[in-house]
């Protein structure tokens, strides 16, 4: 990426494109899957403090839900956070709490996390290192991070016009947690997102990297 923070850009096109954020059916069965990757992957309970990154309209969140303790959904975008907040009171969802947050750009919170998990988020943050970083940071010892993301690819997910990183090679991204204090990396593959392109219909494969933070 040419940029060194996220653009004010990226949030005004996840605000305007909120309220139909949920009427994707592609975005709401990656949620979905990346979830019962999560479940399946990570031993989740109740008294589970967790940080959703890039949180959107909750998606990831709220089929887990059930299973966690408190969490924090964090976005830079408000009307991605004001959607989630209505979902929040509408399902009386006492345990999910909706934070404006930039992790690149404001002051971290100082609770600490259980489990911190993101999707599709870390391709538009353009230091990889120092969230890893500030990840890390924030989780207690023996803490659990899941990143959702994309496999990389030749930049036409997103297209020319758009400055995000083209995916991530899974072992480089391994490479780069472990440098941050991560231990244990694991990847599969949990979701393929099709899309038209001038040769035909093409999928970009979305894998789950689960890493631990040291301790107990």
């Amino acid at each position: 990426m040419n940029s060194t923070q996220p653009t004010k850009l990226d949030a005004a096109h996840f605000d305007s494109k909120a309220r139909e954020w949920d009427d994707n059916p592609v975005f709401v069965e990656r949620g979905l899957k990346i979830a019962e990757a999560i479940r399946k992957a990570v031993p989740l309970h109740r008294q589970m403090n967790v940080l959703d990154y890039g949180c959107g309209t909750g998606l990831l969140s709220f089929p887990l839900k059930e299973e966690l303790g408190t969490i924090l959904l964090a976005d830079s975008s408000d009307g991605m956070l004001a959607v989630a907040a209505e979902k929040i009171a509408a399902q009386g969802a006492a345990n999910m709490m909706p934070m404006k947050l930039d992790l690149m750009a404001d002051a971290a919170p100082a609770q600490r996390f259980d489990l911190i998990y993101s999707s599709m988020t870390l391709h538009h943050v353009p230091d990889t290192d120092a969230i890893l970083r500030i990840f890390h940071d924030l989780l207690n010892p023996g803490g659990i991070l899941c990143i959702a993301d994309l496999d990389k690819e030749d930049g036409s997910f997103h297209g020319p016009e758009i400055d995000v990183h083209h995916g991530f090679d899974r072992a480089d991204l391994s490479l780069r947690a472990a440098k941050a204090g991560f231990t244990g990396m694991r990847f599969q593959t949990v979701f393929n997102i099709a899309k038209e392109q001038p040769g035909g219909t093409r999928d970009y494969p979305v894998f789950l990297m689960t890493a631990r933070r040291a301790g107990a």
